[in-house]
């Protein structure tokens, strides 16, 4: 394998990585990247083993003929007329995936279980944060979405046109990314946390035809308006394409009406056709467009588009959940404002025909217990959560967990970061009774669906890693000089083949995309590999742990450090809840660990700042080596997360280098960095030495 000219360039803090990552540390001959050297193993229990839908025999398969493979899941499907080509890569990196063949995306997810006999399983048990819920079955979701349908077609949507969804958490949002996929359109989900500005820039890149929104929507006991901000980005956008907003009644606020431009959604239903036959569609017809943040400032538009899109989704979500659609009660509870919520809440579970449940708000209104009342609710048999989720619940105790009933909880999934080991095993301990596989998985807004985890049933389990490629999914870690490391060593996650549910490109921009994903390495076959900023390292047995991003790595004193593994170590104590790591320009290193860190609730009287700060930079000597010592620890109550749940380090950066802070509007708590800007400004740093 050999590297493109600009890796070395965009990526210079990476070269030697796997030299680094091995350096040993000041008090033994163990790795600097001891830390992740985890001994405890979970095995799939005789119970799991008996009754997994996953089989061994996959991954041969895949090795086999893994194009063989891909099309015999695919079958699974409905196709309005059969593929005969199952991959055209003559191309790349643009990919065609079952490309003669048609089909209908809604009609896969919905009318297909109707017809199988299923119309009255539950497809979504809607619970709202005031309280309020509805049940509703495959028969009426399917009522729903072809009312739906036909109220687009009525407002002059053709197949391709695109339609911006900016919705909360309601069932309208999954009505509304069906509806528009059944008539051919493209939507562009926005996630509801975006201001007018966000919106606008979504809006005009996508030449959006029309707009689906919300008065409001309820969080944490407040409705948070959404018409008022779509009002201010058409007004923004000038001579923008958008001639109708369809509004959801969701929030009863007060909000400003353009008769001439809005229309109210139960209107609309109500006089619309109920009858809508879908028509098939090719392959690699437009299914939709999520836009992800750009280094350049402005949002990337990735588009995906359908046969090999719900192919992937579809296999994943049967096989690494375990899903028996008769019995389990799944939760994904992402929001559809991104490819999570796109992938593991709308079209791999609909297309299995599960049962799944969807909340509103937030996971502490009205009260810390809420996600743990609903499982108990509905008997949930599957969560699948983000780590910082799962670490905000650590901070607040097991108490408020072990006062619900989980014992319908049978497998527990990790997505959005790499998880930590201490929050895998206190996860699987306190959510799951000590009982439940975890399958941590790894895959992107560009890959469209799980790339990376662990098989329930199949695969001994190691917490804090993701283990292995999915069966028919071809992974790699290479050094920035493009050649594989080995095992133990760390460097750069790379695919190395073409996969059903990859992106097809960056809307409107071919040469971006081209740059930013496949100009780094090439293949043997002189083909470009897919590489998009992710680090990884090899363990003795081959199997992955994800290193977080490469923009992540901090350099310093020339050695390169994964503020993954330094909020591990961290983590691993037990007065810490959660943590943030950043490097900080240092005139004596080159850089500086800066570590952000939630003291568990009990520890908060026990332990001063001072005490605290002391400790965890020696706990982190102790178990990386002295080159990984933060700096400074600041203790935080909260932490800059997205509505979803992700940190946002580079808010954190910039507060650790006195710099102004960026753009705050997608933080679930805007307020939470004037907060961390103070502590810094009264915080004295530590003597390194120390």
């Amino acid at each position: 394998m050999t590297t493109g000219a600009a890796i070395g360039a965009v990526f210079p803090i990476f070269r030697q990585i796997n030299e680094d990552l091995a350096m040993p540390n000041s008090s033994s001959n163990s790795p600097i990247d001891s830390l992740q050297h985890e001994d405890r193993r979970f095995p799939p229990s005789a119970t799991f083993i008996k009754n997994r839908v996953a089989e061994p025999g996959l991954y041969g398969e895949a090795q086999e003929n893994r194009l063989e493979f891909w099309a015999r899941q695919a079958r699974e499907l409905h196709w309005h007329k059969a593929f005969s080509e199952t991959l055209d890569w003559s191309n790349p990196p643009f990919a065609r995936w079952f490309a003669d063949g048609t089909l209908n995306v809604a009609y896969n997810c919905l009318d297909r279980h109707v017809l199988a006999g299923n119309g009255d399983r539950v497809a979504l048990h809607w619970e709202g944060e005031p309280g309020d819920s509805r049940s509703i079955s495959y028969a009426e979701l399917t009522a729903e979405v072809k009312r739906a349908a036909n109220v687009l077609l009525g407002l002059g949507v053709l197949p391709g046109d695109r339609v911006a969804v900016y919705l909360p958490m309601i069932p309208e949002a999954v009505i509304s990314m069906l509806a528009i996929a059944r008539i051919g359109a493209v939507h562009s989900v926005i996630f509801g946390g975006f201001s007018a500005d966000s919106v606008r820039d979504r809006i005009d890149d996508a030449d959006v035809k029309l707009v689906i929104t919300a008065d409001g929507g309820w969080r944490k006991g407040k409705v948070l308006p959404l018409k008022p901000t779509v009002d201010a980005a058409l007004a923004r956008v000038g001579n923008h394409s958008v001639s109708k907003v369809l509004v959801v009644k969701r929030g009863e606020n007060t909000i400003e009406w353009s008769d001439a431009r809005d229309l109210w959604w139960h209107e609309a239903l109500a006089n619309a056709a109920p009858e809508h036959e879908a028509q098939s569609f090719e392959a690699e017809q437009p299914l939709f467009i999520l836009y992800t943040s750009g280094t350049t400032g402005k949002p990337k538009g990735i588009l995906h588009t359908s046969g090999g899109y719900l192919t992937q989704v579809a296999f994943t979500h049967k096989n690494v959940f375990d899903l028996h659609p008769e019995t389990d009660v799944y939760w994904c509870t992402a929001d559809v404002g991104w490819v999570t919520g796109h992938s593991y809440v709308v079209y791999g579970p609909l297309a299995n025909g599960a049962t799944q449940v969807m909340y509103e708000g937030v996971p502490d209104a009205p009260a810390a217990g809420r996600w743990w009342k609903i499982i108990e609710k509905y008997g949930v048999t599957i969560l699948y959560a983000a780590p910082t989720a799962i670490r905000t619940f650590m901070k607040l105790g097991r108490e408020i967990p072990q006062a619900s009933d989980l014992s319908s909880l049978r497998l527990l999934g990790s997505v959005g970061e790499p998880i930590n080991p201490e929050a895998w095993v206190w996860y699987r301990e306190v959510i799951g009774s000590g009982l439940t596989p975890i399958v941590d998985t790894w895959w992107q807004t560009e890959t469209g669906g799980i790339m990376i985890s662990a098989l329930p049933g199949i695969t001994t389990t190691k917490p804090g890693s993701a283990q292995v490629a999915i069966p028919g999914i071809s992974i790699d870690v290479l050094t920035d000089a493009g050649e594989p490391v080995p095992t133990g060593g760390g460097g750069l996650l790379v695919v190395t083949k073409p996969w059903p549910a990859m992106l097809r490109g960056i809307w409107n921009d071919p040469d971006r995309f081209r740059k930013t994903y496949w100009s780094s390495f090439t293949g043997t076959d002189g083909a470009p590999l897919y590489f998009a900023g992710d680090g990884a390292r090899l363990d003795d047995d081959g199997e992955l742990w994800l290193l977080g991003r490469v923009d992540d790595v901090m350099n310093i004193s020339g050695h390169r450090l994964s503020t993954a593994e330094i909020e591990s170590a961290l983590v691993s104590h037990p007065i810490v809840a959660e943590s943030a790591v950043v490097g900080a320009s240092d005139e004596t290193t080159g850089q500086a660990v800066v570590a952000f860190v939630i003291l568990r609730a009990k520890q908060l009287d026990k332990q001063t700042e001072a005490e605290a700060s002391v400790l965890l930079r020696k706990h982190v000597a102790e178990q990386i080596g002295a080159i990984a010592r933060p700096r400074d620890v600041i203790i935080v109550t909260e932490l800059p997360k997205t509505r979803s749940g992700k940190i946002m380090r580079r808010l954190l950066r910039d507060a650790a280098e006195g710099r102004a802070i960026g753009d705050v509007t997608t933080l679930a708590d805007p307020a939470v960095m004037n907060s961390i800007v103070d502590r810094l400004a009264e915080h004295r740093p530590a003597d390194f030495n120390n």
